[in-house]
């Protein structure tokens, strides 16, 4: 995958499946996608120097001389009228001067806090570069750096404290017409773990993509952060930590507190509006999502959205292997949430082909910390999702050995455990097969399972390799190789396009399969 193929993000809703699913009519996608434009005039009330101060309405230097007089803001700026291309040419020559990619995050931050619509003009405009810089694998950094990169205030901060009080918190933010939201409790910030408040970075990023690439209006959009503590004791000993210093609220009094906001939700902002979960651990975040999906108009990215991308670059390699799903042995390295949902949705799609639901899941092994998932093991869990991929068979630990066993086709790394795929693992997928599929996708790019170049160079350059955070292109042996990204960006922006637009109560299962189709085209 490249990132030309967002372009299809943006033309997900045209297709006729998409369309007929959703039930959508055009005429709620022109309300939700020409209703932000950078060049729209502002309809407020605001005049002078606080509308200079008011990132949504701000143009910089763009205001004509006619609107600066009407607007109170002549001599508030140079007499120059210069258009916003020019400046975003000034923003990315400031940006290609700094140093290191935390400062880019930051530069690119202050931006929106300036000029919100230059700063969703200079992402579309560079969108290959600089995702990498408000989304993975930068905006992890960001977090573990909060304290530091935190200039004001972004969305909501919604506290333990506050149970029984969520509503009126929720009415304090002042956008009425809030249609999508992205919400963490920060317990598992990508690959990093518990980053308490930190973690409201994700949120943020994630709706400036709903923004930058599906066309959503930024003031639709709210990012939510549910503070119930961390445990991690280095992030709450931090002196510039901006969240609750206490150990997490667990059991009943979490899960109240989580029916209440959900509620609370729907009683400020309606039925339709979207609740995006975002970065909830494991233990929650399926069962948070089995207990919400059928009554809330909700989704988890990290289960759907993860599974839909990746199943969207399984359709890419199989043509390359000229296989079908269920010709296929899948091997899951990690077999928390984000396995989990990409086994579920494979599985599914496989179920679509053809195939029997037994028949499916025998083609797909899992193997987390204790070993491979298999009857009578001696260590580790075998309830919870991955119960429907527990195998009869040795209870082997060594993942060189486990692929040896298993022999599958295709080797997928969702541990979040850093350089697992060694060189033992690696040349054991090109001894099995003459087109081995590795899939590295844990985030950030340092939790990765292995780099591009040593799938390349252990597999002799046979591999077709994908990783969650872009790597640069590899040569060996005087060819070049670019590597494939598996990024959730290239399927929720549309997904949450698709459930805004048509105003949909739910989101369906469906959903997911159709935009990894579509995406894979």
């Amino acid at each position: 995958m490249s990132f030309s193929s967002l372009r299809s993000i943006r033309s997900v809703l045209s297709y006729h499946r998409c369309i007929r699913y959703c039930q959508l009519q055009q005429r709620y996608l022109v309300t939700i996608t020409d209703e932000y434009r950078p060049s729209t005039k502002s309809r407020s009330s605001l005049k002078g120097a606080e509308l200079l101060r008011n990132p949504s309405l701000n143009k910089g230097m763009a205001f004509t001389l006619e609107e600066r007089q009407h607007m109170g803001i002549h001599g508030l700026l140079p007499p120059a009228v210069l258009t916003q291309e020019v400046q975003a040419l000034r923003v990315m020559i400031n940006f290609h001067r700094l140093n290191n990619d935390l400062d880019r995050y930051s530069e690119l931050m202050n931006l929106s806090d300036r000029n919100e619509k230059l700063f969703y003009r200079v992402i579309a405009d560079n969108i290959e570069e600089l995702i990498p810089i408000v989304y993975t694998p930068t905006v992890g950094l960001a977090c573990q750096k909060y304290g530091l990169v935190f200039k004001r205030p972004r969305g909501l901060f919604i506290t333990i404290h506050d149970k029984g009080h969520i509503y009126d918190i929720l009415c304090n933010w002042t956008e009425p017409q809030v249609k999508a939201i992205v919400v963490t409790d920060g317990e598992r910030i990508l690959g990093l773990g518990d980053l308490g408040a930190f973690g409201m970075g994700i949120p943020v990023g994630k709706l400036q993509l709903y923004t930058a690439i599906a066309g959503i209006p930024p003031q639709h959009c709210l990012p939510i952060m549910l503070d119930v503590g961390t445990n991690n004791e280095e992030i709450s000993s931090n002196p510039l930590y901006i969240g609750l210093r206490q150990n997490r609220v667990t059991g009943k009094e979490y899960d109240e507190f989580i029916d209440e906001f959900m509620e609370a939700v729907v009683q400020r902002f309606g039925w339709e509006c979207l609740i995006q979960f975002e970065d909830f651990a494991s233990n929650n975040a399926y069962r948070l999502l089995e207990r919400y999906q059928k009554t809330y108009c909700t989704f988890n990215d990290d289960i759907q959205g993860t599974a839909a991308v990746v199943l969207a670059g399984l359709f890419g390699a199989l043509r390359i292997t000229n296989t079908k799903l269920i010709d296929n042995t899948y091997l899951f390295v990690g077999a928390g949430q984000a396995a989990c949902g990409i086994a579920d949705l494979v599985t599914h799609a496989m179920v679509r082909e053809g195939a029997s639901i037994e028949e499916a899941r025998s083609k797909v092994w899992m193997y987390d910390v204790h070993g491979l998932i298999v009857e009578g093991r001696p260590q580790g869990d075998l309830d919870g999702p991955k119960a429907s991929y527990v195998k009869k068979g040795k209870a082997l630990k060594d993942l060189a050995g486990v692929v040896d066993h298993v022999k599958p086709s295709i080797l997928m790394g969702v541990s979040g455990g850093g350089r697992l795929f060694h060189e033992g693992v690696l040349k054991k997928m090109a001894q099995i097969n003459e087109r081995p599929v590795i899939f590295a996708l844990s985030n950030p790019t340092s939790r990765a399972e292995c780099t591009a170049e040593e799938a390349y160079r252990e597999t002799d350059g046979r591999c077709i390799f994908a990783s969650g955070s872009p790597f640069k292109p590899v040569v060996y042996k005087d060819k070049t190789f670019h590597p494939g990204q598996g990024n959730n960006a290239y399927i929720f922006p549309a997904v949450a396009l698709a459930t805004v637009a048509c105003a949909a109560r739910h989101v369906e299962e469906d959903m997911f399969l159709i935009a990894a189709q579509v995406n894979e085209n």
